[in-house]
């Protein structure tokens, strides 16, 4: 069995996890959307048409690809498993005191594919077959959600983030994101494919306080370098905190956090800075170009970490962090106009499959001309449902295994 492990962002993909759009995308209405993160309700059908597709072409490059619904599915036929999920799932915070017992034997009774799409797909009062004659069961409307649907289990990227030979399970920003960190640890903690491999997990756990990650955020780019981004979704506590359990690894000599914008059109990292070669980038430089940067390294002190504010630009610091004079860099194309399309609608958002050839939708033309101009080939896949959901190929896929470079 292959030996779990990211070392890179561009060395050949050897395994990715995704999620198919299914049922919690169905949930989405005008009302609720933006509460569960979408700007606008997707035809699911051609979504899942898609991103079909789009695992089609991993499949074509060799990758071994996961489906996190088939997992999870798999993981809830394992009793231990099932309990561990539920037990974080359904507590009276979420459910309230009087219907947990009555919705916990419910659960139980469901067969594991069943649970398994009620954990992603949610939960509304109507679905339920009982009543409860307490407080929050009487107070509910049928329409109300009992569990949250998670139409973001999509971009498995952000739940959880495999850097180099550890894991992290990310404590997302939104609470309505927090749900599916739980259902990636399950399938983590006890799905065949991981339970009896060796690996560390970094972090696991809910957000408390200003303690939040995405993995949009976190790129493990080689070398013993890590680059994590802080804006909307992941805090300089949260990137202080894992950079303290990454050092102690050994292996991991230098964590470079940049400072971004508090935008959700640049959410994460990932919207504005992807790599397609070994010393390629994809930039939106209105953002990029700003941006502060940190390094932080073990401190002379055992467990303490070194910060130091760094003079020159970011791309300067990510090259000689890998060991190269600069990067070469591919500007979202276009005027300033176009450039701002092309990045709300991903153009910068590409995962690399192995050095020099990435997947990018294909409505991006002006950012795919330049790429391809820079000697990358660019593979498109369609994305008139998928790029609503504001997220392309580097957001819908979690890296097992990717080669260092």
């Amino acid at each position: 069995m292959t030996n779990l492990g990211v070392h890179s962002e561009v060395g050949k993909l050897r395994e990715v996890l995704v999620h198919r759009p299914g049922f919690s995308l169905r949930r989405l209405t005008p009302e609720n959307c933006r509460d569960l993160l979408f700007e606008d309700i997707l035809w699911v059908e051609r979504a899942q048409e898609e991103h079909d597709a789009f695992v089609d072409v991993l499949h074509r490059h060799g990758v071994t690809v996961h489906a996190l619904g088939k997992m999870l599915s798999e993981t809830m036929e394992i009793p231990e498993a099932r309990r561990w999920l539920l037990d974080r799932r359904i507590h009276p915070s979420i459910v309230g005191l009087d219907f947990i017992d009555d919705l916990r034997s419910w659960l139980d009774e469901r067969t594991a594919n069943e649970l398994a799409n009620c954990l992603v797909g949610g939960l509304a009062r109507a679905d339920l077959g009982f009543a409860s004659s307490g407080l929050t069961c009487r107070t509910s409307r049928s329409e109300d959600f009992v569990l949250l649907p998670l139409p973001n289990q999509l971009f498995t990227r952000d739940s959880s983030s495999w850097i180099y030979g550890n894991v992290s399970i990310n404590s997302m920003y939104s609470p309505a994101r927090q749900p599916e960190a739980d259902n990636v640890e399950a399938v983590y903690r006890f799905h065949p494919r991981f339970r009896n491999v060796n690996f560390s997990y970094l972090s696991s756990g809910r957000a408390e306080g200003n303690y939040s990650l995405e993995g949009g955020d976190v790129m493990p780019i080689g070398g013993g370098a890590v680059l994590i981004g802080m804006g909307e979704r992941t805090t300089p506590q949260a990137v202080e905190a894992l950079a303290q359990k990454l050092f102690k690894d050994g292996n991991i000599t230098s964590v470079i956090a940049t400072l971004m914008p508090r935008d959700r059109r640049f959410m994460h990292l990932d919207t504005i800075f992807t790599f397609c070669d070994r010393d390629l980038v994809t930039v939106f430089p209105p953002v990029v170009e700003r941006m502060r940067t940190f390094t932080l390294r073990p401190g002379k002190l055992r467990g303490k970490v070194d910060v130091i504010e760094e003079t020159e630009p970011f791309l300067t610091v990510v090259a000689k962090a890998l060991g190269f004079k600069a990067l070469r860099a591919v500007a979202t194309g276009g005027d300033s106009d176009d450039a701002v399309r092309e990045q709300w609608t991903d153009a910068n958002n590409v995962i690399a499959i192995e050095p020099g050839v990435v997947i990018a939708y294909n409505r991006n033309v002006l950012t795919n001309k330049q790429l391809k101009r820079a000697g990358v080939e660019v593979i498109t896949i369609e994305d008139g449902e998928l790029s609503r959901g504001r997220g392309g190929g580097h957001c819908m896929t979690c890296p097992l295994v990717r080669d260092p470079i």
